[in-house]
């Protein structure tokens, strides 16, 4: 059996992840029928008994607190859904997050564009309550903002990957946030280096804005913010200070 290598297998992989949303676009039954997997598949699993019945999302919020690892998904056709529990995350993971909400949380309070939140803090949608890494809600969109949880949409999202997440992150979040009508995606893999930047087009579906492990991306939902890819992968990361000066902020 022939082997490739692994900048070939990765090459490989980015062509798959840059067309697969085009092919899913231009078939509807194909992106009909892997939104019911999905959602058949996060509801079939065996229930953890330690975990509550199903409960509507206001029942949700009164049950858990800011200790608890949980989000919550509607069961299809119900009020009411399941809650799902996620591991801690790595200190990895916690450094990123935290170097993210700082540097873009500085940025927009000092142009007045909104407010920058982590977690724990909920964003309510349609089918689902989740508990992004990163939020940003714009100026315009702060009356979303309820005291325990965002009823709407952000206006931004990011996600970092890890091996427990990733399944969520690239399968039932990918599509509730598009649904959702989340303007902006970043999926960020610490473990590989590897960073995706989706954009909402048409119809609601995601389009890749970006995809690599370094270079530079110009939000669309932020204005005026870009990031420099490989600043995530830096052990130690960037001093915030340094950062804010190539963004012009100080």
């Amino acid at each position: 059996m022939r082997t490739v290598s692994p900048e070939t297998a990765e090459a490989i992989q980015a062509i798959i992840l840059q067309e697969l949303p085009g092919w899913v676009e231009e078939n509807p039954t194909l992106r009909r029928r892997l939104q019911e997997a999905l959602r058949e598949a996060s509801t079939q699993t065996e229930r953890d008994p330690t975990l509550p019945d199903p409960m509507t999302y206001e029942e949700f919020l009164d049950w858990a607190d800011e200790d608890t690892l949980t989000e919550w998904v509607a069961l299809p056709g119900r009020e009411k859904g399941k809650v799902v529990m996620y591991s801690p995350a790595s200190e990895q993971h916690q450094r990123i997050a935290g170097f993210l909400i700082t540097v873009m949380g500085i940025f927009v309070e000092q142009r007045d564009l909104g407010v920058v939140l982590g977690a724990p803090f909920q964003m309510k949608l349609e089918r689902s309550g989740r508990e992004p890494d990163v939020i940003f809600v714009a100026q315009e969109h702060l009356d979303r903002l309820q005291e325990t949880y965002l009823d709407g949409p952000a206006d931004l999202v990011v996600e970092i990957v890890s091996p427990e997440s990733i399944g969520r992150d690239r399968g039932e979040k990918f599509y509730e946030y598009a649904e959702g009508g989340v303007p902006e995606y970043w999926l960020l893999d610490p473990s590989r280096r590897w960073a995706e930047f989706y954009q909402l087009g048409k119809e609601r579906r995601y389009e890749i804005a970006f995809i690599g492990r370094e270079g530079v991306y110009h939000s669309e939902a932020l204005p005026g913010f870009w990031l420099r890819v490989e600043w995530l992968w830096q052990d130690p990361l960037p001093k915030t200070l340094d950062v804010l000066r190539e963004l012009g902020v100080v």
